[in-house]
Parts: structure tokens; C-alpha cells; sequence
């Protein structure tokens, strides 16, 4: 019986021993197997050189400068080997004397770690001329190694900031979203790199190599390149960007210009005064950010699409396509004007209009071409609110324009119900007046108002865009058919009333497009920044007032007059009255357009 205990014992103990081998040599081999090849093989990712972004011609907005990073092997910071960390950090500091050896040598012992077997940057960018010199003496010295690398750099600086935008180191929320941000540490921050980050980014390639247990390579076993085709071609014309941009620092002046075809494609765009977006790429000083957002005319503000003022009487020709289509007032309807209206039972409130005299017997065209307030008081209390604010926002305005830059804001066109959501409180009918003429809670941006003005142009509403190509593949105009038949019917009239403030001697842009070599029709603005006193009698001119306290200038046009093909949209910030402030640009930029043949 002892025997058998005992042989049974040991069949157990064999039976368990023979499991275990099986499971060690055969079970187990495929997960050894693979294991052992991640310790010798090794994936090492191929970073694609960034898009770059070009204007119709070809010019380069953005492109990536060729340098290098210096990098210094890891490990080296122990008591025994700090000496030659020191000597390889001496040597970088003697050949570029602008690099700081104690701030190097910080950097280093932050980033270091036993787990760390790649080298560590020191030196993130150094141009290609700088280091070509000292290359090859540099290069042999233990310990460091210098590896070609590329920095975003913006040729044209200011003249492009707004469009163009800049990338700049990626932060945590950047980097979540986007593997290939993950990569590079680099991300779009603001305008056409920030909106097309993916694209211009590309796609990482990889090399898969066989290392040693000293984390040397042996042999590469596989190679996938990076995909690198995503320039950007855009509709910008540089030469016309610079020589608006010349335009306004001649004159000192801040505000927006946009220059689009009646099909949204966008020829020029500027936000004034601007910023030097190289300044952003390698990380900006406190002082130079200070110096920035300390300014008053917000240099950092996209105007373009960021900026929200009163549009005034740039929204007179809409509100006009409204009132007709209320069946309420007709293109021939009259009101009179002699200066003002009160509103009030026991206490009046005096509306007044801009001609202090009044215009007398006003129809439409009168109204728009001589920017009667009084008229369109009148005509928006015949036709209330509600129903301005539903065409205006149907025209563009108070809406996103949909143009491909990032974060683009929405504006105001209030009517009731906006009211009461945002306030609590009723609408008032002294409010409505103030609508009418583009002004009290009304806010829209350069962009809106541009879009708007080409919908008057063609009666079609396009959708803005900068990209006329990504990587060789055309993009298409989009454009939206909004209005009623009967707006339809009614546009030869708001036509040749924009037509006549540009055009006929009583027209409030007649004698600042003078000598304009194309026929172009428009629409005049002067938005108020503070309020009339009641008491007061007669109004300050604008250019008694303090600057900041100064209206805003508007002035959008479309030309040739009888076939639209751009348009041209204006806005100084406190510039007075829209006509003498930005009617001369207008015309310098309607005459380049004709001399470069962009008008036949």
C-alpha cells in the first residue's frame, strides 16, 4: 500500500512538472517570442515637415526654415559623469554664445531620467547658416549629436498675422485630440494653421530598427515615409495685402479691410494694427505680450471676424429689402423728414436724423442714397422689429459667415424675444428706431457686413473663403439663394439707390470715389460708440470729439456697378463719417484692381 502511495505521489509531482514545461516552451512561446522582439526592435516615428501656405502667385506665407537642434546624450548627470555633461555644454556654449550654459544644464537635469535612452534637445532651433560653420568640428565631440529640424516662419509678419495665424508650442488639451500634435508638440494657434491644423500637420511616417541591449542600431527592418502633401494655395494676392497694409500705417488708422469676389473668394483681408506672428513661434516675451495687449487699438484682435460693431447705415439697403417685403411699404412709399421724430406720451424722446434740417419728402432711393435715419424710423415702425431682424439675420448678418477661420463670432440682430432671453425685459419702441438705422444692441463684424454686401451685388449670399486649393484639389464657391421672389423683384431699385450714394452729387460717397476708374455702388455708415445727450442742441463734429469717443466708418461697396465682381468693405475705427474716412481707399483699391487686371 506504501508503495503505491508512494508512486503515486511521484506520477503527481512529474504530471505537474511536465504542465509546467509545456507551458513554459510551447503555451508560453508565442508571448516570449513576441516580447523579446520589443526589446530589439524598436519604432521610430518620421515627423512630416509642415504644409506650407502659399498666395494665388505662389509667394510663400508660410513656410518652414531649414536649421538644427543640438541634442546631448542622456544619462550624464551623475556625480561620476556630470564633468562630461559640463564639457559637452561648454562646447555648445562656445561655438553660440547666445545659448546660456546654465540654463541648458537645468533644462537637462529636468528632463533626464534613468528610464530615458534618446537623446535630449538642447537647443531646439538654430538656423542653417549659424551652425554650418562649427558643423563638422561640433558634430565629432562626445556626446552630442546635431540633427536637421525645421521652424515655422511667416515671411511677410504683420501683413498676414490675422489670416495666416501661427502655430506655437501645443498645450495638454491640443495634444489629447490630436495624435500627430502628440508628436510634434506643435499645434496651430489662431487663423488658417490653426483651422487646417490637421491637413498641414500630415501624417507621421515610421522606421522600424533592430537595436542592441546598448540601445544601438543594428539594421532597419522596415521604412514607411511620412505623407507630406498638404500645401496650402490661397485666393490672397500678396501684392494687393501689401499695398492695403501700406495704406493703413501711412495713415495710422485701425480697423478692417476685406477684399472679396461676389463668389466669397477673398483676394484681401486685414485686421489693423497687427502683430508679428514669428514673434509666437519660439514663445514670446512678457514684455512684448505686455506691449501688445496694453494697446489700445487691440493689434491681437482678428477684426475680421472677432471684431462687433453697431454696423450704422450699411444696413440700411437690407433693412430696406425688409420693409418691402412686409407688403408694407412699398419702393415708392415717402415719409417726410425734418430732422427728427419723438416717441413718448408724457415724457418725448427726440430721434433725430444725421441732417439736422431734414431731407424733406423722402422715397427709397432718396432715402438710402442721402442716409435718411428719419425714413427708415418711420418705415421700421410701420413694420416692426421682428420682422427687420428675421430678414437681416436671413442676409447674413448677426450670423456666422461660415469662412474657413477658427472661432469666428456671431454678432447681434435683437428683436424681442432676444430681449427678454437676455435681459428679462420687454422691447421698446424707441429700440426698433434705433435698429432701423444699424444701431442701440446691433453688432456685426467686417465679414458679415462684406458677405451681406455681395448678396445685394448678385442676390445670391456666398460663403467666404480663403483656400482656393489643398494640396492641388480646387475648392468650390458656395453660394445660397435667401431671398423671397419679391426682395428679387425689388434689388434693380436697392441697386441703383447704392448706386447713387457712390454716383450722384447728393450721394454720401459721391465725392470720395470721385475719379474711381469703375462705376461702383454702396452704402455709407457712421456708427455711433456713445450716445447724444438729449439736451443737447446740436452736435459736436466728429473731429471735435476725443478719439476714442468717435464714431466708426463704414464703407462697403461692389463693383463694376452694372456686373459685380468684387466687393470692397471698409471699416476705421473711429473714423468719423464713412464716406471721407475710407472712401479714398476704396478707390486706390478699386483703381489697383482695374490696373492688375483683375476688372477687365
Amino acid at each position: 500500500m506504501k508503495i503505491k502511495l508512494l508512486l503515486a505521489f511521484f506520477t503527481i509531482v512529474w504530471m505537474v512538472l511536465l504542465v509546467r514545461i509545456y507551458q513554459l516552451t510551447v503555451k508560453s512561446n508565442t508571448y516570449y517570442e513576441s516580447l523579446a522582439k520589443q526589446n530589439i526592435v524598436k519604432k521610430e516615428w518620421i515627423l512630416p515637415v509642415r504644409g506650407e501656405i502659399l498666395d494665388r502667385h505662389g509667394k510663400p506665407l508660410a513656410i518652414n526654415k531649414i536649421g538644427f537642434k543640438i541634442l546631448v546624450d542622456a544619462h550624464l548627470a551623475s556625480k561620476k559623469r556630470l564633468p562630461e555633461l559640463l564639457k559637452a555644454l561648454k562646447d555648445i556654449e562656445r561655438d553660440f554664445p547666445d545659448v546660456n550654459r546654465t540654463k541648458l544644464l537645468r533644462r537637462y537635469r529636468r528632463i533626464d531620467s534613468p528610464y530615458r535612452h534618446d537623446p535630449i534637445v538642447m537647443v531646439k532651433f538654430l538656423p542653417y547658416e549659424q551652425v554650418l560653420p562649427h558643423y563638422t568640428e561640433l558634430s565629432r565631440k562626445p556626446h552630442i549629436t546635431i540633427e536637421p529640424t525645421t521652424k515655422r516662419y511667416y515671411p511677410y509678419g504683420d501683413m498676414t498675422a490675422h489670416v495666416i495665424g501661427y502655430v506655437g508650442k501645443a498645450n495638454q488639451k491640443e495634444m489629447a485630440g490630436d495624435e500627430m500634435v502628440k508628436l510634434t508638440m506643435i499645434a496651430g494657434k489662431s487663423g488658417l494653421e490653426k483651422y487646417y491644423n490637421r491637413f498641414l500637420e500630415g501624417r507621421p511616417g515610421y522606421k522600424k530598427v533592430k537595436v542592441s541591449a546598448f540601445n544601438e542600431q543594428i539594421d532597419v527592418l522596415k521604412t514607411v515615409p511620412p505623407k507630406e502633401d498638404t500645401d496650402i494655395t490661397l485666393h490672397l494676392d500678396m501684392e494687393l495685402q501689401a499695398f492695403i497694409s501700406e495704406m493703413f500705417k501711412r495713415e495710422k488708422k485701425s480697423g478692417a479691410v476685406i477684399v472679396m469676389r461676389t463668389d466669397g473668394a477673398i483676394l484681401s483681408a486685414g485686421s489693423y494694427p497687427a502683430f508679428d506672428p514669428n514673434d509666437f513661434v519660439s514663445g514670446i516675451s512678457k514684455e512684448e505680450w505686455k506691449r501688445i495687449i496694453e494697446n489700445l487699438n487691440h493689434p491681437f484682435t482678428n477684426k475680421l471676424i472677432h471684431g462687433l460693431y453697431p454696423p450704422g447705415s450699411v444696413i440700411k439697403p437690407g433693412v430696406a429689402l425688409g420693409l418691402i417685403d412686409s407688403k408694407k411699404v412699398s419702393p415708392y412709399t415717402t415719409f417726410f423728414c425734418n430732422g427728427a421724430i419723438e416717441l413718448g406720451k408724457t415724457v418725448k424722446h427726440k430721434f433725430r436724423c444725421w441732417k439736422s434740417s431734414g431731407h424733406g419728402k423722402t422715397d427709397m432711393v432718396k432715402a438710402i442714397r442721402e442716409s435718411c435715419d428719419v425714413y427708415f424710423y418711420k418705415g421700421s415702425l410701420v413694420t416692426g422689429i421682428n420682422k427687420i431682424a428675421r430678414e437681416l439675420r436671413k442676409m447674413g448678418l448677426g450670423e456666422k459667415s461660415g469662412i474657413d477661420l477658427p472661432n469666428e463670432f456671431i454678432g447681434v440682430i435683437p428683436d424681442k424675444m432676444w430681449k427678454m432671453s437676455k435681459y428679462g425685459q420687454p422691447w421698446y419702441m424707441g429700440e426698433t428706431l434705433n435698429a432701423a438705422i444699424g444701431q442701440g444692441y446691433v453688432l456685426v463684424t467686417p465679414m458679415q457686413i462684406a458677405r451681406y454686401t455681395a448678396l445685394l451685388a448678385t442676390g445670391k449670399l456666398p460663403k467666404p473663403y480663403l483656400v482656393e486649393s489643398l494640396a492641388g484639389r480646387k475648392l468650390k464657391p458656395v453660394l445660397t439663394d435667401v431671398l423671397t421672389l419679391r426682395e428679387k423683384r425689388s434689388l434693380p431699385i436697392i441697386r441703383r439707390a447704392m448706386y447713387e450714394v457712390c454716383n450722384h452729387p447728393k450721394g454720401t460717397a459721391y465725392w470720395a470715389l470721385k475719379g474711381t476708374k469703375v462705376k461702383v455702388a454702396g452704402k455709407t455708415g457712421t456708427a455711433q460708440v456713445i450716445g447724444i445727450p438729449q439736451e443737447e442742441k446740436k452736435r459736436m463734429k466728429e473731429d471735435e470729439l476725443a478719439y476714442y469717443h468717435r464714431s466708426h466708418a463704414w464703407l462697403t461697396t461692389y463693383g463694376p456697378y452694372r456686373h459685380p465682381q468684387y466687393v470692397v468693405t471698409i471699416l476705421i475705427e473711429h473714423g468719423g463719417h464713412g464716406g471721407s474716412a475710407a472712401g479714398p481707399m476704396t478707390k486706390a483699391i478699386y483703381n489697383w484692381l482695374i490696373d492688375h487686371g483683375y476688372i477687365k
